[in-house]
């Protein structure tokens, strides 16, 4: 998929995890939850197509610091007792999908293989 970034609208972000986008001057949309184990800052861009993650622990020590481009598709998850977010990407001959989990606690998962 070459051609664009599936990513939910402001509103539907806000219905799912009951948070609205920080919108930025160059358009992209940013999301920050505190949990138990630090900080989540969650950008994305639909245009570049670009998605940042950052976590924070909660002494404030950067623990992950990811910058990726080639994003096809943002989609967020919520239940009484969790938040998620799942990204999916694609890049000349790589796919792969970078799975967080937000609240109770943080946790990122990411893969990226050749296709």
């Amino acid at each position: 998929m070459a051609g664009g970034f599936l990513a939910p609208g402001d509103e539907e972000v806000f219905d799912t995890v009951g948070e609205w986008p920080e919108i930025q001057e160059s358009g992209a949309r940013v999301l920050t939850w505190q949990s138990g184990n630090g900080v989540l800052v969650l950008s994305y861009e639909a245009v570049s197509r670009s998605v940042k993650v950052r976590w924070l622990s909660a002494a404030g020590d950067v623990l992950l610091d990811v910058y990726r481009e080639g994003a096809t598709r943002l989609a967020f998850t919520s239940t009484p007792s969790a938040v998620a977010a799942r990204i999916d990407f694609s890049v000349g001959e790589c796919a792969g999908v970078m799975e967080i989990d937000i609240a109770p606690r943080i946790s990122v998962r990411d893969r990226l293989l050749f296709q």
